[in-house]
């Protein structure tokens, strides 16, 4: 059994699971393969030769707590899934977001309103990418990574598991924090070890490397290793490592 909208659009040779819903509006292209208990929202547009494993919300569109500091309730936008993405069980993606073509999007993962996806990029299980967050092409973000709102990831950028990002410097506690959240930067080559904390504002400039477990409190420089807590500048990346050389 499953809902299908007559005024929705499906390619060619489309498989589907049981229970799946398809909304009003939505485009899904050929070759495509939906598990059971899927649900893709309305408008929401599906590439070709797309994968959506068991569980999954596609377009969801947000819930607003009222004392959530995003206020708007206005209709997002539809979500896109481009060419050729694979998209695990569990997982849900809002409203408002572009997933670039190729990219993996693991079990579990959730991806909030108005985020960019990059392409051939991978998201690990459990991992989540708040509202309001780009995120560049051919990254590794491992497994449980929470990417916190407003903030700006580049292209070829590696972040290992349980990796934490913050942007509240008031930590809930001043109504001056309004309007100064402030997500992380991490450029083009950043990488990231497991465990590391990444406070408020943070840039990470391009090749700069976090050891693991490390607390970033200052920004980090091009091509150094930061190790510690707070992290202090130990040597550079050496010269095999870089992005340019890879």
């Amino acid at each position: 059994m499953k809902y299908v909208s007559d005024k929705s659009k499906l390619g060619k040779n489309i498989t589907m699971g049981h229970f799946v819903v398809i909304d009003n509006e939505v485009v899904i292209g050929d070759n495509c393969v939906i598990g059971s208990n899927v649900v893709i929202h309305e408008g929401t547009i599906v590439g070709d030769n797309v994968r959506i494993d068991d569980n999954t919300v596609i377009g969801k569109q947000p819930m607003r707590s009222v004392n959530s500091i995003f206020k708007s309730e206005e209709k997002l936008l539809p979500a896109k899934i481009n060419e050729g993405c694979l998209i695990g069980a569990g997982v849900i993606i809002y409203c408002g977001c572009e997933i670039g073509t190729k990219t993996l999007i693991a079990d579990t993962a959730v991806i909030r309103e108005n985020v960019t996806v990059g392409s051939k990029t991978i998201i690990g299980r459990g991992t989540t990418i708040e509202n309001f967050c780009k995120i560049g092409s051919n990254c590794k973000i491992q497994t449980n990574v929470y990417i916190t709102a407003y903030s700006l990831v580049g292209d070829y950028v590696f972040i290992a598991p349980c990796v934490t990002t913050s942007n509240d410097n008031y930590a809930a506690r001043s109504k001056e924090r309004f309007g100064k959240f402030k997500g992380v930067t991490i450029k083009n080559g950043g990488r990231i070890g497991a465990g590391a904390v990444i406070l408020p504002g943070i840039t990470i400039h391009e090749d700069g490397f976090v050891a693991a477990g490390s607390v970033v409190t200052k920004d980090v420089e091009e091509g150094v290793i930061v190790v510690g807590n707070p992290a202090k500048v130990m040597r550079d990346v050496p010269e095999n490592q870089l992005l340019k050389n890879q």
